[in-house]
C-alpha cells in the first residue's frame, strides 16, 4: 500500500494554495457577508488552469480525475474559504466538466468542455424537489415527448448557482415513478441552456434566504412546458440512473473534501486563539480543557481523510465507491463541525463576534452534516447495504 499523493495532486495542492494564498479570511468574510460570489478567486484559478482539472487533455483542459478535483476543494476550504468554497469545485469542475466528459455526446463535448476549462461556462444541477425530499427516485418533474422534442415541467429547490449557470443538468422522470421496474428505470438528465430557457420564460427562480453560504445563492426553480431538443439529452433517455450516479458520487467526494478542509481552518483558527489568548497567566491551550477537544478534532481529520482520498481514487480507478463515498461524506462533515464547535467554544464569547471568522465557520460546517443527503441517510445505507440489516421500509 502507497499513501503517498501522486505527483499531480500534489501539483494542484501546491498550485491552488499560491492562489488561495493571495486572499486572507477578512475577504472570504466579506465575499460571505456581501453575498457575492469570489469573483477574483475564481479568474484566478481560472488563469491558471485550476478550474480545468477534469476536462480531457483535447478540450483544453488537464485530463486529471476526482482525486485531483478533491485535494483542489480541500485546499481551497483549507485557505480560508471553508464550506463555501466547494461550490466552485462542484458546480462546474464536479457538475459539468466531470459528467459530460464520461457521459455528453461528442457534440456535447465540443461544445461544452472547451469553455468548462477555462472557466468561460458555468453549470449547476437540479435534482431535489420539494415533494420528494431525500427520495431521489420519487421526483416528479416530468419530460414528455412531443414529436422529436421533450416538454418539461416541475419544480425542484435548493438549487445552488442557477444565476451564474449557462447550462444546467436537470433531472427528469420520462417514466412516471410508480410505473418504472426497477425504480431506477425512467430518469433522464438533460442539459439546460439557462438563459435560453429564463428569456423564454419556461424557467423561472427565486433565492431562498439562508444562514451560510451566501456566496452562492441557491434558490427554488420552476419549470413550465419547457421544450428541449433530443440532442440535450445526457447519456441515455430512461436510462439517466448511470448519470446520476456519476454525478452524486463525486458530489459526497467533493463535499466531504470542502468539509475536510473547513474543518482544517476551523482547528487552526481554534488552535492559534488558544496559544495566544493568556487567562490567569498562561496562555488557554495549556488547559487540557481546552487542547482535548482540539487534539480529538485533529484525530478525526487524519482519518477522514483517508477514506476521502480513497473514495476518490476508486472512483477514478473505475471501482464501487459508493459505501466509500458515504463514509467520506459523513466522516468529513463530522470533523468540520466539531472544529468548528471546538474553536466556538475555545473563543468563549469572541465567538458570537464577527470579527472574528469563527460564526461563519460553524454556520457553513452545519450544512454538511443535512446536505446534500442527512446523516441518516448515510447511516441507513450503511446499516442496510453493507450491514444487512433490515429495511423499514
Amino acid at each position: 500500500m502507497d499513501f503517498t499523493l501522486p505527483e499531480s495532486a500534489q501539483a494542484v495542492r501546491r498550485g491552488v494554495a499560491d492562489v488561495c494564498a493571495r486572499y486572507d479570511m477578512a475577504y472570504w468574510q466579506r465575499c460571505e457577508t456581501e453575498k457575492r460570489w469570489p469573483e477574483e478567486v475564481w479568474a484566478d484559478l481560472a488563469k491558471g488552469g485550476w478550474l480545468g482539472l477534469a476536462v480531457p487533455e483535447e478540450y483544453g483542459g488537464a485530463g486529471q480525475g476526482l482525486l485531483e478535483l478533491a485535494v483542489a476543494t480541500e485546499t481551497l476550504s483549507a485557505s480560508g474559504s471553508a464550506g463555501g468554497s466547494a461550490f466552485m469545485y462542484v458546480l462546474t469542475p464536479g457538475f459539468g466538466a466531470l459528467t459530460l466528459a464520461r457521459h455528453g455526446s461528442a457534440e456535447q463535448k465540443d461544445a461544452l468542455l472547451p469553455k468548462l476549462a477555462t472557466g468561460e461556462l458555468e453549470t449547476c444541477f437540479a435534482l431535489t424537489e420539494p415533494d420528494a425530499g431525500s427520495n431521489s427516485l420519487a421526483i416528479s418533474t416530468f419530460a414528455r415527448r412531443d414529436g422529436s422534442d421533450f416538454v418539461v415541467n416541475g419544480q425542484k429547490v435548493w438549487i445552488t448557482g442557477v444565476q451564474r449557470a449557462a447550462r444546467m443538468l436537470l433531472v427528469t422522470r420520462t417514466i412516471p415513478a410508480e410505473q418504472a421496474r426497477p425504480r431506477t428505470d425512467g430518469l433522464t438528465v438533460f442539459l439546460v441552456d439557462v438563459p435560453e430557457a429564463v428569456r423564454a420564460g419556461s424557467l423561472t427562480y427565486r433565492p431562498i434566504p439562508k444562514m451560510g453560504a451566501n456566496t452562492t445563492p441557491s434558490n427554488m426553480v420552476f419549470v413550465d412546458d419547457l421544450r428541449l431538443p433530443a440532442s440535450s439529452v445526457l447519456g441515455e433517455v430512461d436510462r439517466g440512473v448511470a448519470v446520476l450516479w456519476d454525478v452524486l458520487n463525486p458530489e459526497r467526494i467533493l463535499l466531504a473534501a470542502s468539509a475536510l478542509g473547513a474543518a482544517e481552518v476551523a482547528l487552526r483558527v481554534g488552535v492559534d486563539y488558544a496559544k495566544q489568548r493568556e487567562v490567569f497567566g498562561r496562555p488557554i491551550g495549556a488547559n487540557q480543557a481546552v487542547a482535548f477537544p482540539l487534539a480529538r478534532v485533529k484525530a478525526e481529520i487524519e482519518l477522514a481523510r483517508l477514506m476521502l482520498y480513497k473514495a476518490a481514487w476508486s472512483f477514478d480507478n473505475g471501482l464501487p465507491c459508493g459505501t466509500e463515498a458515504n463514509i467520506a461524506k459523513l466522516a468529513a462533515s463530522r470533523a468540520a463541525w466539531e472544529a468548528a464547535d471546538a474553536a466556538f467554544q475555545t473563543h468563549g464569547g469572541m465567538a458570537y463576534s464577527l470579527e472574528y471568522p469563527v460564526a461563519r465557520l460553524l454556520a457553513d460546517a452545519r450544512i454538511g452534516r443535512i446536505a446534500p443527503v442527512t446523516e441518516e441517510l448515510l447511516l441507513n445505507h450503511l446499516a442496510t447495504q453493507v450491514l444487512g440489516l433490515p429495511r423499514s421500509f
